[in-house]
């Protein structure tokens, strides 16, 4: 018994080469460099470092434009989600169950909460020198929060919770006044 204990295991081939890895092959010089790569294949071999031109850093009116087109992928992102959640209300169905409850408190939810954080949403865009573009973005950011808003209304409405009928209001309903009565007569 002590014999097989103390016997080495040879290690499977596997597991020896984990230990000590193959070589770095290099790759033949029959295979060309993508275009535009910072390295050739001669200079590879050489030993010989290229670096790339040192890229100026943008200008402040850049920067203005870039976040001014990063804050308009922002104030269009509602309107983008808006066609799913249309399918998914209208494959809920109109009936009262868990699920289009949550998909109508999640229709009011979700553009109430982006129109009061419609600052915090923008902050990061804003500058001294765009601040009247960012506030036409913010304006369109509003309409489209609206815009989902008014589909929520819309599957309110389509599950029958909206008081748009006479019958809805009939406790405010004055009572008519009699003008003839009926006697059956035998």
């Amino acid at each position: 018994m002590s014999a097989l204990a103390t016997a080495p295991v040879a290690l499977p081939a596997w597991a020896a080469e984990l230990k000590n890895p193959p070589a770095h092959k290099l790759k033949p010089d029959s295979i060309p460099d993508p275009p535009g790569s910072p390295w050739a294949s001669s200079q590879i071999s050489t030993g010989s470092k290229v670096t790339a031109p040192p890229r100026k850093p943008p200008t402040p009116a850049e920067m203005d434009t870039l976040k001014l087109k990063k804050a308009w992928e922002v104030a269009l992102g509602p309107i983008k989600s808006l066609p799913m959640t249309a399918i998914m209300m209208y494959m809920s169905g109109n009936s009262l169950q868990i699920f289009s409850i949550m998909m109508v408190y999640m229709a009011f939810k979700n553009p109430i909460m982006g129109i009061l954080a419609t600052n915090q949403a923008f902050e990061r865009f804003e500058t001294e020198g765009n601040r009247a573009k960012i506030l036409q973005v913010k304006l369109a950011y509003v309409v489209m929060q609206l815009v989902a808003l008014a589909l929520g209304v819309w599957k309110v409405n389509s599950m029958g919770l909206l008081p748009t009928t006479r019958s809805d209001w009939l406790a405010w309903e004055a009572q008519r006044d009699v003008l003839e009565h009926a006697v059956p007569g035998l």
